[in-house]
């Protein structure tokens, strides 16, 4: 079965005159840049809170000496608290933006930029028209007006672009910011606040001789997953966290286009582990290390009152197995692993030309962040023995209990497929549609069965499902990666709600996941930005 966009409808509502009651309304339409809408604000939503969004290039400080050119996204709060908008000025990020469960929002965003785009609220469980689908990308001069209530219980989320085929390119250039939303049971609970909540954004970046950012777009630098040679972490190089001697909350979030870390403090104390995509888990975990894939998110309660100011620790991210990441070596030693010459994509943010190598590769030692204790105080926060309750999914209570929907991951002939397709729009096929207000088994085999996608070619696969958030049932592994599989299995965070799962190769990872409410077209793709881009994405058609 095919979907189709209503185009004449939508050029109507893109060209439609903006009118004396829209000038009145949102001025700064009128009077800068003189931005067209694509659709229209609904006169039946009141919103608690308002934003607008501006896409622009900027320049923006991240090395000494010259700047670097970057797409930023700014915004202005025209309902609502102040403090709902952070726009993290002096950095490429995009603005934070806090919630709370319930509230009404509207997000006025203008495109600025000598390209397409759209932004997508990844984790929030909104309408299919406001979820961010490539197919509604506006161009320069062009706005798209989101209304959406915030159905999500608190938690860590983000919103960045997912444009048709750039996202990768779109991200990496600065189109991606925080979204944390709040709720009454959270605030209950008396977690580190204020200062003391700290997001934490990874990320991989490469630069040239002159600060500017550098994408290299040769096809096996696509295959592997685009990987920087310098992390940064809000937005800064060689990060530096000054701390109290007080218990944090510390949000971490992996906004990297296709890096896998394997988080671990540098004494070898455990991560205590107390939220991860959907928020906060039933109760807190300690593991050696965590596993973040890009797309994800971990929450770590950290309490350094035992230690001496002065005292420094380190987050890295830790040596793991890639052996089984591609047959020809893409991530990690061989080919694509060694030591390798910055520059060599010729530069430029959209960067080009010959293919690139690491000096970071996939899977090897390297830090991420250091933290100092700076200051002496008192602190008043106990880590809870538990959190909050969270109901757990039956498989028997499955749509399709007996008949779980299997999505084959596999990497063949240059592209990144889901069950052998690639992304197309209109495409919807008969195992793509999904009764709404239903629960799904479904699995994700990354070479588990041995087929035709086994192992020549597998690689390490971060799964993304928009709309609800989903529950992990199980991780199987087979016996040809059982070795491989033990340097990260430590590192992954079973309980609670994800958005994202990373699929090792030769593993299936079975969840079952919700679709409730909402009627129409939801993603779901690698959150390898670079693999999403060559086709590993598809719909699933609610109805």
């Amino acid at each position: 079965m095919k979907t189709t966009i209503n185009l004449q409808r939508r050029k109507l509502l893109k060209y439609t005159a903006m009118g004396i009651a829209g000038a009145i309304t949102y001025p700064s339409w009128a009077q800068t840049g003189g931005f067209v809408r694509v659709n229209a604000p609904s006169a039946d939503f009141l919103p608690d809170v308002e934003i607008e969004l501006t896409m622009n290039t900027a320049d923006v400080a991240i090395l000494n000496g010259d700047k670097t050119r970057v797409w930023k996204i700014t915004g202005k709060v025209i309902t609502g608290p102040s403090e709902v908008l952070d726009n993290n000025e002096g950095t490429y990020l995009a603005p934070s933006l806090r919630f709370k469960k319930g509230q009404k929002v509207r997000l006025i965003l203008n495109n600025n930029l000598p390209a397409q785009s759209i932004l997508h609220w990844h984790g929030l469980h909104v309408p299919a028209n406001m979820d961010g689908n490539p197919m509604y990308a506006i161009n320069q001069g062009e706005t798209y007006v989101y209304e959406f209530e915030i159905l999500n219980r608190a938690g860590t989320y983000f919103y960045h672009a997912h444009t048709h085929s750039v996202t990768a390119r779109q991200v990496y250039s600065g189109l991606a910011g925080l979204l944390i939303v709040t709720d009454d049971q959270e605030q209950a609970l008396n977690l580190p606040s204020g200062n003391l909540d700290v997001p934490l954004v990874i990320q991989d970046r490469s630069f040239d001789g002159q600060n500017q950012l550098v994408y290299s777009a040769h096809m096996m630098q696509r295959m592997q997953g685009f990987l920087g040679d310098q992390i940064l972490v809000n937005g800064r190089p060689d990060f530096v966290l000054p701390v109290a001697t007080r218990a944090y909350r510390l949000r971490l979030v992996n906004g990297s286009n296709s890096r896998i870390y394997k988080l671990a403090w540098d004494d070898g104390t455990p991560i205590t582990v107390i939220g991860i995509d959907g928020g906060l888990l039933a109760a807190p975990e300690q593991h050696p290390y965590v596993m973040l894939a890009p797309g994800e998110r971990v929450e770590a309660w950290m309490d350094f009152s035992g230690r001496a100011v002065g005292t420094e620790l380190s987050l890295r991210s830790l040596q793991f197995d890639v052996a089984t990441h591609g047959g020809m070596g893409m991530m990690g030693g061989g080919m694509m692993g060694g030591r390798g010459h910055r520059g060599m994509m010729g530069g430029g943010m959209m960067g080009g030309g010959m293919m690139s190598v690491s000096t970071l590769p996939s899977g090897s030692d390297y830090p991420i962040l250091k933290i100092r204790v700076a200051k002496k105080e008192q602190g008043d926060n106990i880590l809870p023995k538990t959190l909050t309750p969270i109901p757990a999914l039956h498989v028997k209570n499955a749509a399709n209990a007996a008949n779980p929907r299997t999505i084959a991951l596999s990497m063949q002939h240059m592209s990144a497929l889901l069950n052998g397709r690639s992304y197309k729009m209109n495409d919807i096929q008969p195992d793509e549609i999904i009764p709404v207000n239903s629960l799904q088994l479904i699995e994700f085999d990354n070479g588990f069965d041995g087929g035709m996608h086994g192992m020549m070619m597998n690689m390490p696969h971060p799964m993304h499902l928009h709309g609800e958030q989903f529950q992990i049932v199980k991780r199987e592994v087979n016996s040809r990666s059982s070795d491989s599989y033990a340097t990260v299995s430590s590192g992954f965070i079973n309980g609670g709600w994800k958005d994202t799962v990373l699929v090792m190769p030769g593993e299936k990872v079975t969840i079952l996941k919700p679709f409730n409410d909402f009627k129409g077209l939801f993603m779901y793709h690698c959150h390898n930005l670079e693999h999403e881009d060559m086709g590993m994405m598809r719909d699933f058609l609610i109805k």
